[in-house]
C-alpha cells in the first residue's frame, strides 16, 4: 500500500487491492473483538477502535472502524522507508555515526531525524482541493481547484535552506535552527496538523525514526557493495539494491 500510493498502473493496483484485502481482514478483526471482548483487553490500538462510538453514541460499523484501524498501521509501516534512508545517510555520512552514540539527550538524533525527514525524496507533493474562490500572491484560484504543495522542492530550495543539498542535522539544532520549521520543513505536509494538510503522525514519526538511527548508529555492521542510488524517477524511492548490511 505505501509502496504504490503515489504510481499509476499496476504497481497503484496492486495497493488498492492489497488495501481492499486488509481492510476485509481487519474488518473481522473488529467483529472478533466485539464477540469475545475478553480476545482483547490489552489498550491495543485493535480494542479501542473496536470499542469507539461516533458522536451520536454508536459504534463504527466494521468497515469504518477497519479504514482507521489501518490509518494506524499504514503510516507505521511507512516509517521503514525513512528508516532506510537513516541508514543509507549514515553510510554515506559516517560521521553523523559518532555524534548519535554520544547524544544522551536526544537532541541530535531529533535534528537527525528531521533533515533526514527534509533531505530524503518519500513523497514529491501532496494535493488538495481549494475550499472557496480566493487569490494568492496574485493567482486566482476558482472553488475546487486542484493544488499540489511541492514537498520536495520546499525542502530543497535554496531562499529557505542554505546549501539545501547538504546533509546537515545540525540546521535543526539550537538557535540557530529554522525560524519557522512548521512552515518551511514539509516532509509530511503543511501547516498545522489540526487545521492544515500536515500529517497528524508527524510527531510519531520523527520519535520512531531518532530512536532507529540511534540504534543503528550503535550496530556494528558492514555494508556490502550494492547499488544505493535513489532513483528520483519512482514514488516513493528506496535505494535500487534496498539497503543490506550484515551484522558482524
Amino acid at each position: 500500500m505505501v509502496d504504490g500510493f503515489a504510481t499509476l498502473g499496476p504497481r497503484h493496483l496492486r495497493a488498492r487491492q492489497a488495501r481492499r484485502r486488509q481492510e476485509q481482514a481487519l474488518a473481522g478483526l473488529i467483529i472478533d473483538v466485539r464477540t469475545t471482548p475478553e480476545a482483547d483487553s490489552t489498550g491495543s490500538a485493535l480494542e479501542a477502535v473496536a470499542w469507539h462510538r461516533d458522536l451520536d453514541g454508536n459504534l463504527l460499523d466494521p468497515r469504518t472502524a477497519a479504514v482507521e484501524l489501518l490509518n494506524i498501521i499504514r503510516p507505521t509501516v511507512a516509517i521503514a522507508w525513512f528508516a532506510t534512508f537513516a541508514a543509507h545517510a549514515l553510510h554515506r555520512w559516517p560521521q553523523h555515526r559518532d555524534l548519535l552514540r554520544a547524544d544522551t539527550a536526544g537532541s541530535y538524533a531529533e535534528a537527525f531525524a528531521h533533515e533526514v525527514r527534509r533531505f530524503y525524496p518519500f513523497t514529491p507533493f501532496v494535493a488538495g482541493l481549494t475550499a472557496q474562490d480566493l487569490t494568492w500572491h496574485g493567482e486566482h484560484l476558482p472553488k475546487d481547484a486542484l493544488v499540489l504543495l511541492d514537498l520536495y522542492g520546499q525542502n530543497h530550495d535554496p531562499a529557505l535552506w542554505e546549501d539545501p543539498y547538504r546533509f546537515d542535522p545540525r540546521r535543526f539544532a539550537g538557535p540557530e535552527g529554522p525560524q519557522d520549521p512548521l512552515d518551511n520543513l514539509i516532509p509530511q505536509g503543511g501547516g498545522d496538523p489540526a487545521r492544515g494538510h500536515r500529517c497528524p503522525g508527524e510527531d510519531i514519526t520523527v520519535t520512531a525514526l531518532a530512536v532507529i538511527a540511534t540504534e543503528l548508529a550503535r550496530l556494528d555492521y558492514d555494508v556490502p557493495d550494492q547499488d544505493l542510488g535513489l532513483p528520483l524517477s519512482r514514488v516513493p524511492t528506496l535505494p535500487r539494491s534496498g539497503f543490506e548490511l550484515h551484522l558482524r
